[in-house]
């Protein structure tokens, strides 16, 4: 084995550039990274900046403490992400088979008739500090029906630019959310310059709200991993990561505002059922009581086609 490389664990010790998928050392390889730029400390150290690979984390670590990870280990942990992506991609298909019995139901006052439906559900605006997670979430909306527009805006400018974003795609529902992470080391809990990103998210949040102050009108997701879940809150949003300061998959925005969309608009989301089709439940999610902000309608007219 040539010095240097373990293929146990799929790791290689070598010079980290920009667009390396790595791990930390120091914890155990337990999470994969993408290098997105590398700088100098005071001290001449070469440090990295970190996202995470499928977790909405932005860490950085001095180069020395990363390995390179290989195709093989990468394609062996996909296979496991994907396993649960489809998981609570069979929970979401199940409660939206539910959902559209009961509304074509409800519509109908119960009667049998030979009239067919059409469903409105929700329009989302998905605001994203990741460009690599934007498309990730955009496949996914598409791949579910959701209608959906996604913009790519640096966390630090999302407060500055949600107004006008808000004019020009009027959303029901709203998703703001990045890279974010705690740091025990720059503050107490409740400090809001221990977090990388929170102000940012919190800050857009209000600015969505003065703009529109209905929670029922725009339902808000916002925060990312380790954000501060109770000041999301308070700043308007319905729904927020992350309660237990955990870090959160970066699909789990999709999952939450798939069911606000498929919801009608007469019903009242249980926040628990939204959260069960996420993949970090309710250690890195939580939220309010919701409106949904579907809405049925007939006679549906199939155009004949010449």
């Amino acid at each position: 084995m040539p010095d240097g490389e373990d293929r146990q664990i799929g790791v290689r010790n070598v010079q980290v550039k920009i667009g390396d998928i790595v791990a930390r050392k120091s914890y155990r390889l337990d999470l994969l990274f993408r290098v997105i730029d590398v700088i100098k400390n005071d001290n001449g150290e070469e440090i990295a900046i970190l996202h995470g690979d499928e977790v909405r984390l932005i860490a950085d670590a001095n180069c020395n403490d990363l390995v390179v990870v290989d195709e093989k280990e990468k394609n062996s942990r996909k296979v496991k992400e994907r396993e649960l992506i489809e998981q609570s991609n069979d929970l979401f298909r199940q409660d939206y088979q539910l959902l559209r019995e009961k509304q074509e139901y409800y519509a109908t006052s119960s009667y049998s008739h030979n009239e067919e439906f059409f469903h409105i559900p929700g329009r989302v605006l998905h605001i994203d500090g990741d460009p690599i997670y934007l498309k990730k979430c955009l496949e996914l909306y598409s791949k579910i029906g959701v209608p959906v527009n996604g913009v790519h805006v640096s966390e630090k400018e999302m407060p500055d630019k949600i107004t006008s974003l808000l004019d020009k795609y009027r959303p029901d529902i709203l998703v703001v959310t990045g890279h974010d992470a705690y740091s025990k080391h720059k503050g107490g809990i409740d400090d809001l310059n221990a977090y990388r990103h929170s102000r940012h998210f919190i800050q857009t949040v209000r600015n969505a709200r003065n703009k529109n102050p209905n929670l029922d009108q725009l339902v808000i997701f916002a925060g990312a991993c380790q954000s501060h879940f109770e000041s999301l809150i308070r700043a308007g949003a319905n729904f927020a990561s992350s309660p237990s300061r955990v870090n959160i998959h970066a699909l789990d925005p999709v999952y939450i505002v798939a069911k606000v969309s498929f919801t009608p608009f007469v019903e009242r989301i249980n926040v628990w059922e939204v959260l069960r089709n996420t993949l970090t439940r309710e250690k890195g999610l939580g939220g309010i009581e919701t409106k949904g902000v579907l809405r049925t309608g007939m006679p549906y007219k199939k155009h004949n086609q010449q």
